[in-house]
């Protein structure tokens, strides 16, 4: 029979004598060592390895091309379509293979820490340390919400099952699809558990825009009289060491919504980097790996499972995955009022951006569609040398919409609620990588400590010549010449030269956006040659 012909529903395979319905942690963990899927370290969490996917899979995302969402999706390289009867058939296919599983796992929680605005989900999964991953990271219900769950989104996750693109419609065997018109997420072919938690990110980032509120991929905080921060910054730009501060609560540090009533977390866990981790550099971090979290292609020391988080030779990307509750100084429930402050972090290799500007709510539309920071030398194979990389809105692979949405949102509730926006680089000073030197962070911890206390509000600023960004003249803390990067280059031929190359390649990459503003277009710099 051909598998197109095989109707396979989601109902029966929820009640079939294979399904493992939430079950606990502890349930879960020994599933995961029962079934061989992983080991207890020293710590009490769970490792697990990835195969060959140790991240995520942009060319393999696919959103179903249905009716209702053919004229609202970006449709692209990121948002690729794929057809309803394409789908069709790998979802039929996919339910049949995890019917004859001997177990598999689900999930039923939420998206979304405000009860008002949340997501009712359920992730089905071939793999316990897929559904410990969920149960981690997204938010658990109280026994109560159970009487009453209904998934109006269902992740169904199936590693072992890989496509064949020539029958299926892929570009290779593994897939991530998405269908708005089912409420359905379909992953298979990978075992990187990453990709349970962008789809839903992804999800949220359609829906809630219907709803006026704005998805955002950033951390908040909230300091002690109520004040909220976010903070936007790709890999590398330094967005969870600034947000962890001991005198402000994390509110969550990836996944927000801000709506009419103010910010909340999507997620109810942290999903972190683990790279280098020790207790000095990241201690929130390192002590909330605890019993219950996964570690994902972290290497252990055969003998006594001690992590061994400098050793990166399965990949760079290695992860931990944690309840929020596994820290210490948060918000629970993770909701908070409207941000007083924002900050976009980038890492600027080229040395030439300010160390701390401050936005209009044009300059901070610009910058948040630009999302710029650079990829080092020697970070990826085939780079000798700095390269500019922009991530439109600081989340480009997870934004089925078009990018001038959730700018013109963002600008729309920057205006409404008086929020202050500042660029702050934390890359490279006194010349680029590999002339200068990278940012003091307790220069970067001053300035974001001004901006976030109101000091920066109405402090005399000066006009950058190139990018015509305000900076301030004053920082408490900071050296008056270090914010001034034409100044602490010795070569100034040299800082022109290379700040003009830089300017252009923002003019470069806002080419790609249309029904742009033309005082929007033009705030990257008065640059044209």
């Amino acid at each position: 029979m051909n598998s197109v012909d095989v109707s396979v529903n989601l109902n029966e395979l929820l009640e079939g004598n294979n399904v493992c319905m939430n079950l606990s942690v502890p349930q879960l963990v020994e599933k995961v060592l029962s079934r061989n899927e992983g080991e207890l370290t020293s710590t009490g969490a769970v490792r697990a390895t990835t195969g060959k996917y140790t991240g995520r899979s942009p060319k393999d995302k696919f959103i179903v091309e249905e009716s209702s969402v053919k004229d609202k999706v970006a449709w692209g390289s990121i948002n690729q379509p794929i057809s309803s009867e394409a789908f069709d058939r790998l979802y039929n296919k996919v339910l049949t293979y995890l019917k004859g599983q001997n177990e598999i796992f689900v999930f039923k929680g939420f998206a979304g820490a405000d009860d008002k605005h949340r997501l009712p989900i359920q992730v089905i999964n071939e793999y316990a340390w897929h559904n410990l991953f969920s149960h981690q990271l997204f938010i658990r219900p109280e026994e109560s919400d159970l009487d009453t769950h209904d998934a109006q989104f269902t992740v169904i996750s199936a590693p072992n099952f890989k496509a064949d693109p020539a029958v299926d419609g892929t570009n290779s065997e593994t897939f991530i699809i998405i269908s708005f018109e089912r409420k359905v997420v379909l992953i298979g072919g990978t075992e990187y558990a990453g990709e349970i938690k962008k789809s839903i990110f992804s999800v949220m980032n359609y829906l809630l825009p219907e709803a006026d509120i704005l998805p955002m991929h950033c951390s908040a905080n909230v300091g002690l009289e109520g004040d909220v921060a976010l903070f936007f910054g790709l890999s590398g730009t330094g967005k969870t060491t600034l947000s962890a501060d001991p005198h402000r609560r994390l509110i969550g540090d990836d996944e927000h919504g801000w709506s009419n009533s103010g910010v909340f977390n999507i997620e109810g866990g942290c999903y972190a980097k683990t790279a280098d981790l020790t207790r000095e550099k990241e201690p929130q971090i390192f002590d909330a790996i605890r019993f219950g979290s996964v570690l994902e292609n972290v290497v252990l020391n055969a003998d006594t499972r001690v992590p061994d988080y400098a050793d990166t030779s399965l990949t760079e990307n290695t992860r931990a995955a944690y309840p929020i509750t596994n820290i210490d100084n948060i918000v629970m429930p993770s909701i908070a009022g409207h941000p007083n402050t924002i900050i976009f972090l980038t890492a600027d290799a080229f040395g030439v951006l300010p160390p701390i500007s401050k936005l209009t709510k044009e300059q901070a539309m610009y910058h948040f569609l630009s999302g710029y920071t650079s990829k080092l030398a020697g970070t990826e194979r085939g780079i000798t040398s700095p390269q500019a990389t922009f991530s439109t809105c600081f989340g480009s692979p997870f934004l089925p919409l078009p990018a001038t949405v959730y700018a013109e949102m963002l600008g729309k509730k920057i205006a409404e609620h008086r929020v202050q926006v500042f660029l702050v680089n934390t890359g490279w000073t006194g010349g680029e990588y590999g002339v200068g030197s990278r940012m003091k962070l307790s220069y970067t911890r001053s300035m974001v400590q001004a901006a976030l206390e109101g000091e920066l509000n109405n402090v005399e600023t000066i006009k950058d010549e190139i990018f015509g960004l305000d900076i301030p003249m004053h920082v408490p803390g900071v050296p008056d010449e270090v914010l001034r990067p034409d100044l602490t280059w010795n070569d100034k031929e040299a800082y022109t030269a290379k700040a003009v190359e830089l300017a252009n390649k923002f003019k470069e990459n806002f080419k790609k956006f249309s029904n742009v503003s033309e005082v929007i277009v033009n705030l990257g710099g008065p640059i044209n040659e």
